[in-house]
């Protein structure tokens, strides 16, 4: 497989593709020029985007950032090798170019059994508007005044003594992707985010915390000032953390820290890892894996989805999907590439850049809520943990063995009863599965989310 390489010039076609884009026909002209230079076949994806981020810390302006920026992939297949090439230059002539390089560069690699664009009776051919594109530019003025207040708000917490600043920024990005099999798609995602972080005790008694949101739409960000005032509280309440005993007990992961664990398992099933044996799910297809009435779903159809993509980046549909139905794993995650490896069918979960190959990855991948409250759920814990936040990645995708240093609550008699730190929480992913419980707050804050879960059994090592 040939590596991308860069092509730039300042002397770009804008004047006659378009600030927003090429002309319609040019990648349609791409893909004439890559057969006619001996490409079998190809495939270009554009990518256009601009973003505006903003911060503030301690009520002076601290950063401002605007840029804007687009890129277009070619991907060419000679017989059965393949070969990427990208540029920010979209004249025709520099296109032809660039065809040609690709193909000479696929002449020159090996062979790759499993590459290759889809057959025309896979592509998408409709899909729906997720509703991914707000068409409002904010001001810098407009988020740095996002950013002034939700610092403003968790400073005015009382124990707060610190920051580390608030950040607001917004996104917008289009995407274009033809290929010779007939394909052709476009869609735009744009995006807000706001975060902060503030530091709360004297001296070396300090502990630090955040609260933080993002939206495909300005009206589903969370406010700025309950922005503030999570992170100003979060910060306080940790104060004065205690060593936990070592023991094994249920541990409970808060919700903005239990979406990790199904992090997990979206790498267990990714279809690669699969295929090449490296991972601790491999042999576990139609087995059960989690506990009853677990359901574990991709929907990348979801609207205004921070994962939401209407068709994935080889042109197949995309659909939603149980890939763990009543604790059974139903489904690996699958590009074409995968799928031809594992001789399944491919799932539409391809993803890429301008700059190198497809593969597969999650949309909107979540654990569907249970039943219990959160208050519910630990009542009838005696002694166990509380997870808020993670620390490090100790964690063995091909085995499952999990270790991960931990800070958050000690649980007493169902409540929870003083902050500790400087712990380490350790099981296996296999087990943690089997024994686990969600919470019914289940909050779409990313692509990846999960509400808060209780785990049994897991070693707790303190002091």
């Amino acid at each position: 497989m040939a590596k991308a390489t860069k092509s730039s010039s300042k002397n770009s076609s804008a004047k006659k593709s378009g600030s927003s884009g090429p002309d319609a026909n040019l990648l349609g002209d791409l893909m004439k020029w890559a057969k006619a230079a001996g490409a079998d076949a190809a495939d270009a994806l554009y990518v256009n985007g601009e973003s505006i981020s903003v911060a503030q810390r301690m009520g002076a302006r601290e950063k401002l950032e605007s840029s804007e920026g687009r890129d277009l992939g070619l991907r060419v297949f000679v017989g059965q090798r393949q070969a990427f090439v990208s540029s920010t230059d979209f004249a025709p002539a520099a296109l032809r170019t660039l065809a040609q390089r690709a193909v000479d560069m696929a002449r020159a690699v090996p062979e790759d059994p499993v590459c290759g664009i889809a057959p025309a009776e896979l592509l998408a051919t409709a899909w729906p508007d997720l509703d991914l594109y707000e068409k409002k530019r904010p001001t810098a003025k407009s988020l740095l005044e996002l950013a002034a207040e939700a610092e403003d708000a968790a400073r005015s917490v009382r124990g707060v003594t610190n920051s580390e600043g608030a950040e607001a920024s917004w996104g917008r990005t289009s995407f274009v992707l033809t290929a010779s099999n007939g394909f052709s798609g476009a869609y735009g995602r744009s995006g807000y985010s706001l975060s902060c972080a503030v530091l709360a005790g004297e001296g070396t008694a300090m502990e630090r915390d955040y609260e933080w949101s993002s939206a495909i739409h300005f009206d589903d960000l969370m406010a700025a000032s309950r922005v503030g005032r999570n992170a100003g509280k979060f910060a306080v309440r940790r104060l004065n953390p205690r060593k936990a005993q070592s023991a094994r007990v249920p541990v409970v992961y808060d919700r903005r820290v239990s979406g990790s664990l199904i992090g997990h398992l979206a790498g267990a099933i990714n279809g690669r890892a699969v295929a090449r044996g490296t991972s601790f799910l491999k042999d576990r297809m139609g087995a059960k894996v989690f506990a009853d009435g677990i359901r574990i779903l991709d929907n990348p159809l979801r609207k205004r989805g921070l994962g939401s993509r209407p068709f994935d980046a080889e042109g197949l549909p995309t659909k939603r999907y149980a890939v763990i139905d009543e604790g059974v794993l139903t489904t690996w995650l699958l590009d074409l590439a995968a799928a031809r490896q594992l001789q399944l069918k491919p799932t539409g979960h391809a993803a890429r850049g301008t700059s190198g190959p497809p593969s597969p990855t999650t949309s909107n991948f979540y654990l569907e809520k249970g039943k219990p409250t959160v208050d519910e759920l630990i009542s009838d814990i005696k002694s166990g943990l509380f997870i808020t936040d993670l620390i490090g990645f100790g964690v063995n995708g091909v085995t499952g063995d999990y270790s991960r240093g931990a800070s958050g609550f000690w649980i007493e008699n169902g409540k929870l009863a003083w902050p500790v730190s400087g712990i380490t929480v350790a099981g296996n992913l296999k087990d943690m599965f089997l024994n686990m419980t969600p919470a019914n707050d289940l909050q779409f804050k990313g692509s990846t989310n999960a509400p808060t879960v209780r785990i049994e059994g897991m070693t707790v090592a303190g002091s």
